[in-house]
């Protein structure tokens, strides 16, 4: 099929007429069943730039602290614009007819139930990332020194806007992040489960590619698609490891140094790799249902101990506050709130597309049987209100206590000195209890930890071994290792920065990637609805 043919894959059932496994390119040397070019590359690079990092740390630090800050000044309007869109077209898909099309065609039944499949969405997607940046970021916008980060440059100290930090915050946890992962995570489900192709990234590009995705153009995708995930779920293991030896320190007086860092990862890869082992339902399935019910009982805990109606009362006011803004908030162009929008907003957008593959793979793996319809409104609509109750309650009760003259943990790691790794901690000390709720978030932090590694293993695995989901369990267990060895690279080399600069770097490239996801999956959509 050649660009010249879309105008008919509109109007017409689309037809593929292609090697489910790609043929020739597929070897099993030792018992493994690998896409020979995409995974050969992508190990050999990978393990080229792991031993690089380690032999030149100070290089490495220097190199990414200086391509994070050039990238984001560079492509901010490029990655702005691009999520928008995305938005708006994900949006699109939940009103036009084409929502009606169901995953897997129109007899299929869901492999999960909703408690199960939404639990796993949200521990591949987001845990890490709630538990980190919960109590930092609206603290962080809201008293940084002269108020340089916050969104829009609104003061928070004058009435009414108390909490702006919150609504900058649900602006980079919201409906645009999970748009990113629904726009990919769909268009593999669909060309997997209704078109019969292999789970793969170059199997959306088919419309416009025809029998070349499964060659070189094919190959690059992939690989890139490896590298975007790999470097963006270390980021989330690197920060999940910082928080982990934070909570150590807070709770049992462990200092947090590199070596302590680096013996979380190690030791926490291992506890992934059991649960590689155990698979996706005794695995996976498990480990996620179990982070979920600890996350909505931390949850419930400080909503009851900060005051439940005042964290209802302020819940509703942000996200009314939050829709309000949206629009400048999401604006690519003349923005004066540099600080947030460079150092904050530009660099959550190419993360969020940085880990687009492996989340987006993931939740296409369990939500054959779901409408369209019903996937967007799941992945989409519901990720940003339950997002935003966390960030409201976590951060908008830290933001009170420092009004009213106290959480001095949270001052000084966010506002004192910038410590974000212990953030959560010195809040969570505000509250009674400590002793009992300190170390179950820390094995909360540990779960989603496993859950994110385990998760990514899967999905690198599918990739290199050409889209296939039932790839031997020996190929997951060496992407579970070298993920671990990539987070201790980084973390060694550069530290917080180092995996923030890794993420974008991908996340950048791949912008344009999703982009065309998005164009390809509308003609696939188009198609599936006129077979009926």
């Amino acid at each position: 099929m050649s660009p010249s043919d879309q105008t008919d894959v509109v109007n017409e059932p689309m037809e593929f007429t292609t090697d489910y496994e790609m043929g020739q390119d597929n070897i099993r040397p030792l018992g493994l069943d690998i896409h020979n070019p995409v995974f050969m590359i992508s190990s050999i690079l990978i393990f080229a730039f792991v031993l690089l990092a380690l032999a030149n740390q100070d290089a490495t630090a220097a190199f990414f602290g200086w391509l994070r800050p050039w990238l984001t000044s560079t492509f901010d309007w490029f990655l702005v614009l691009s999520v928008n869109i995305i938005t708006l077209f994900c949006l699109a898909l939940i009103v036009l007819p084409v929502g009606a099309v169901r995953i897997g065609g129109q007899d299929a039944k869901p492999d999960y139930s909703y408690p199960g499949w939404i639990a796993m969405m949200f521990a591949a997607g987001i845990g890490i990332g709630l538990l980190f940046f919960g109590v930092l970021e609206p603290v962080y916008y809201n008293f940084s020194e002269g108020g340089g980060a916050s969104p829009l440059g609104i003061d928070a100290s004058q009435p009414g806007n108390e909490y702006i930090g919150i609504v900058g915050t649900i602006h980079h946890w919201g409906l645009e992040g999970w748009a990113i992962y629904a726009a990919v995570g769909l268009s593999l489900a669909i060309f997997c489960y209704n078109l019969g192709l292999p789970l793969t990234l170059r199997s959306a590009f088919y419309p416009i590619l025809g029998e070349r995705v499964w060659g070189w153009w094919g190959h690059t995708i992939d690989i890139l698609a490896v590298f975007a995930t790999l470097f963006g779920l270390t980021t989330s293991l690197g920060l999940g490891a910082q928080q982990v030896a934070a909570g150590l320190n807070e709770i049992f007086g462990i200092e947090p140094t590199n070596t302590v860092t680096v013996l979380l990862i190690i030791g926490i890869t291992g506890i992934a790799l059991c649960s590689v082992l155990l698979g996706m339902d005794k695995g996976v399935k498990r480990l996620s249902e179990i982070n979920m019910v600890m996350a909505v009982v931390l949850f419930l805990f400080v909503l009851v101990m900060t005051g439940v109606v005042d964290g209802v009362t302020r819940y509703f006011g942000v996200m009314a506050d939050y829709v309000m803004t949206l629009p400048a908030l999401s604006n690519p162009f003349g923005r004066e709130d540099t600080s947030y929008f460079h150092g904050w907003t530009t660099f959550y957008w190419a993360w969020w597309i940085a880990w687009s593959p492996f989340v987006g793979m993931f939740i296409a793996r369990i939500s054959r049987g779901r409408t369209v319809r019903e996937f967007m409104i799941c992945a989409l609509l519901a990720p940003t209100a339950v997002c935003a109750l966390w960030m409201s309650t976590f951060g908008g009760a830290a933001i009170d206590m420092i009004n009213a003259g106290g959480a001095e943990g949270v001052t000084a790691t966010v506002v004192d000195s910038y410590k974000p790794e212990g953030a959560l901690f010195g809040f969570l000390r505000e509250l009674p209890l400590y002793g009992i709720v300190g170390p179950v978030s820390l094995v909360l932090i540990i779960i989603f930890f496993v859950t994110s590694s385990d998760s990514g293993s899967l999905v690198i695995d599918t990739i290199t071994a050409g889209g296939k989901m039932d790839a031997p369990v020996i190929q997951r267990i060496f992407w579970c290792t070298l993920e671990g060895l990539v987070a201790i690279a980084l973390l060694l080399g550069g530290g917080l920065v180092a995996l923030q600069g890794a993420a974008v770097s991908t996340g950048i490239p791949f912008t344009l990637v999703v982009l065309m996801m998005c164009y390809c999956l509308w003609l696939a959509l188009r198609s599936e609805r006129a077979k009926f």
